[in-house]
């Protein structure tokens, strides 16, 4: 069991080759295109990937599991006092007064309602405390850890609202401790259709967030450092939500770098995502919520 912490978007990562060398999705060498014949290919894959998962056993898996969708850490009452604790809660630099539980309840229950639950192996509240604190700096502006216990928090899921086992930070000054969730999100199952490999585009990175109305999600995705972005387009089912990200090309002179970068996409949806499956189209698999910042227990 793990805690894996996101990759924070660098907003850039270099391959050293050049466009010039080999055609890519998204490099701006490539000659203006209008993209219909992209989305067309795209939608038709969305219309597969649906139809494989819905009514699957994989989707029967993925309703029956518990997998986070939103933020798994929690900020005390009120947020944090000052622009010195934001900065010192961004650059993870906390410092430890005191120690931390070294035993306890290795599994606690998910709770959806008094009949729903699902018990679930536990973080350690020594992996907890690594995945906030990446740094211990006097000298800089840092939240002081005065005490650790296992509690729960309310956590958004694939299923709806949950309450999670969590590790309860107290901090220096406060009087709500940090809530960081404790429970190991379930495996995720097993596509019911294989990866599309001959595709225009790039996979959803991650899912950034869900709209509280349900009706927006915002997910990270790539393109070239030579076009003009990414479009994700929705394929929406009774069961299911299929993303598929293609690439806006412009013409462009020369060869330029093989770079991809990564751009935030909101994309509304006709009705509330609810407890469909949000997929992507080219991996047919669950699209995993990460966020901008924050921490997300692994799998067991």
């Amino acid at each position: 069991m793990r805690i894996r912490t996101p990759r924070i978007a660098a907003l850039m990562v270099t391959v050293s080759l050049l466009c010039g060398l080999g055609a890519v999705a998204g490099c701006g060498s490539q000659q203006e295109q209008t993209g219909s014949s992209d989305k067309d290919a795209l939608t038709r894959r969305a219309r597969q990937v649906a139809t494989a998962w819905d009514g699957s056993p994989a989707a029967a898996t993925w309703r029956a599991g518990y997998y986070p969708m939103g933020e798994l850490v929690q900020l005390p009452e009120g947020g944090l006092h000052d622009a010195a604790d934001k900065q010192a809660y961004e650059k993870r630099n906390f410092l430890l007064h005191g120690t931390l539980p070294d035993a306890g309840a290795k599994v606690g229950r998910v709770r959806w309602s008094p009949s729903d639950s699902l018990t679930r192996p536990l973080v350690g509240a020594a992996d907890s405390y690594q995945s906030l604190a990446a740094t211990h700096s006097k000298e800089s502006p840092h939240l002081t850890v005065t005490g650790v216990k296992l509690g729960i928090m309310t956590a958004p899921t694939s299923r709806g609202p949950a309450s999670v086992p969590a590790w309860l930070f107290t901090l220096d000054g406060y009087d709500t401790p940090l809530r960081q969730a404790a429970a190991v999100r379930s495996k995720f199952p097993t596509p019911p259709i294989k990866p599309a490999h001959d595709l225009p585009g790039y996979p959803i990175e991650h899912l950034v967030r869900i709209s509280a109305d349900g009706r927006a999600v915002s997910v990270l995705t790539l393109h070239g450092a030579c076009d003009e972005g990414s479009v994700v387009d929705a394929w929406e089912t009774h069961g299911s939500v299929v993303l598929a990200a293609r690439i806006k090309h412009r013409q462009s002179s020369g060869n330029c770098t093989k770079q991809a970068l990564f751009q935030k996409v909101t994309v509304q949806l006709k009705r509330p995502l609810g407890n469909r499956v949000l997929l992507d189209g080219l991996t047919a698999t669950p699209v995993v919520y990460r966020g901008l910042r924050g921490t997300s227990p692994g799998t067991s």
